[in-house]
């Protein structure tokens, strides 16, 4: 397998980090690369995601997916599949893509039901949604994210059936 880039991408506790990570263990050289560790590595003027954004809280999302784009490309560039995974919705989406410069690159969005999110949620040790609710990022996915790439209902697939999935279906993205 050539080195490609897969971008794993929906809301939170859709499912991204335990495919992603699925994903990476069932290729043969891989790369997991968590988009959200870009923002954590801000120690001092984080400026936090809210549902009305500040410049500043847009200027570092733009930098966290420019910063993960870049990794994730030389990563490929090494030879390894790069697993990209994050939050990556609405026009964020196509911008992160023109970000990723290797070819092949397949996105995928996982996407839940708003309720099998909402479960997922209540059975997490961590509570991603401080700011927003399932219900309200669920819509900016289904209202505004563009739809490009592969989109899979994951409601009532495991994740072995996920990684399947994306494996025998996902589609290079045309650029």
């Amino acid at each position: 397998m050539s080195p490609a880039v897969y971008l794993i991408t929906g809301i939170q506790a859709a499912g991204k980090s335990t495919v992603a990570q699925a994903l990476a263990e069932r290729l043969p050289r891989s790369a997991h690369v968590r988009g959200d560790a870009f923002r954590r590595f801000v120690v001092n003027g984080r400026a936090e995601m809210a549902a009305d954004p500040t410049t500043e809280a847009l200027d570092q999302l733009r930098l966290r997916h420019r910063l993960a784009a870049a990794a994730s490309d030389e990563y490929a560039r090494a030879g390894f599949t790069a697993i990209l995974q994050d939050v990556v919705l609405g026009e964020f989406l196509p911008w992160t893509i023109e970000q990723i410069r290797t070819d092949p690159l397949y996105v995928v969005v996982l996407a839940p039901r708003p309720e099998a999110v909402a479960v997922r949620e209540a059975g997490r040790a961590k509570n991603a949604y401080g700011a927003f609710t399932v219900s309200a990022l669920d819509t900016v996915l289904r209202a505004t994210t563009p739809r490009v790439g592969t989109w899979i209902d994951t409601s009532d697939l495991t994740v072995d059936e996920t990684v399947e999935a994306i494996l025998a279906g996902a589609q290079p993205v045309r650029r």
